[in-house]
């Protein structure tokens, strides 16, 4: 699998918002803001806590592969990371990412976890490299 670099994580640390894109099995595109994205100890696998998903939730369930932008308007990186994604709703990982979006508010419901494993990354950093795939 696609490990993600110290740098990527340094920059994944340093945004609160990341844009998930997703597409239905037609092939209809969604783009949604995430705030609850957390990358795991393996640093292949990408945590999002749906807590109002519709759209994306539905096109993963037709179509499980995703990509997600994450950059830095201070200029200190820019990636697209991609991959497949499984969605749970029970077990241990789920119930920590219940945790993680109760300690944040009560009042978020955290109705689904969902994982992606990466598998391509891109650089989107403005210059001629970018789109180039890094990994």
């Amino acid at each position: 699998m696609v490990k993600i670099t110290q740098e990527m994580e340094d920059v994944m640390n340093g945004v609160k918002i990341f844009y998930l894109a997703t597409a239905s099995k037609d092939g209809v595109p969604n783009v949604a803001p995430m705030g609850m994205v957390y990358l795991q100890e393996d640093k292949e696998t990408i945590w999002f806590i749906d807590n109002y998903m519709n759209k994306t939730l539905a096109n993963v369930r037709e179509n499980p592969v995703a990509s997600v932008a994450v950059w830095t308007p201070e200029g200190k990186g820019a990636f697209q990371f991609k991959g497949t994604v499984t969605i749970e709703n029970e077990g241990d990982d789920y119930e920590n990412a219940v945790s993680i979006a109760h300690f944040k508010s009560e009042k978020y419901p955290a109705k689904n976890l969902l994982k992606m494993k990466i598998t391509e990354i891109y650089t989107s950093s403005p210059g001629p490299e970018a789109g180039n795939r890094l990994f």
